[in-house]
């Protein structure tokens, strides 16, 4: 079933008010169990980086159409790269693993950047959608 209802929301400070928003979208929209869970740290992941290294507050746009869920996420600092995406980190030190853990969870990721901005867009694929959970 499709829907037309959306979730926008700022990336600020309230990043469990900002999980509480998403988690309640995607229960709606039908995600559960370890996808949701995959799809929350996801998020908590890209807002914590705009946070941490970006321009410290952002945008959140979420909509779904029946076979996933599509979140996207814009840093007005524009710093996210392609390389970043695909950086390898030393597995010896601390941090730095967030968009690895972001690609390792959704099922698809991409980079663009609309106006100068970095714009992250996860997708999750819903369970009716995606039968097999691989990723």
């Amino acid at each position: 079933m499709a829907s037309t209802a959306e979730l926008r929301c700022p990336i600020d400070g309230d990043l469990a008010g900002l999980r509480r928003r998403v988690h309640a979208y995607a229960t709606t929209a039908g995600l559960t169990g370890t996808r949701l869970i995959d799809l929350l740290l996801a998020v908590n992941e890209a807002a914590t980086n705009v946070l941490d290294h970006g321009a410290g507050t952002g945008t959140l746009h979420a909509r779904h159409d029946g076979h996933a869920i599509t979140v996207r996420i814009t840093d007005p600092a524009g710093k996210l790269t392609a390389d970043h995406l695909n950086h390898v980190r030393d597995p010896n030190r601390p941090g730095g693993f967030g968009l690895s853990i972001i690609n390792a969870v959704c099922d698809q990721v991409l980079l663009d950047h609309p106006q100068g901005q970095s714009r992250l867009t996860l997708s999750v694929r819903l369970p009716a959608a995606d039968d097999t959970l691989s990723r």
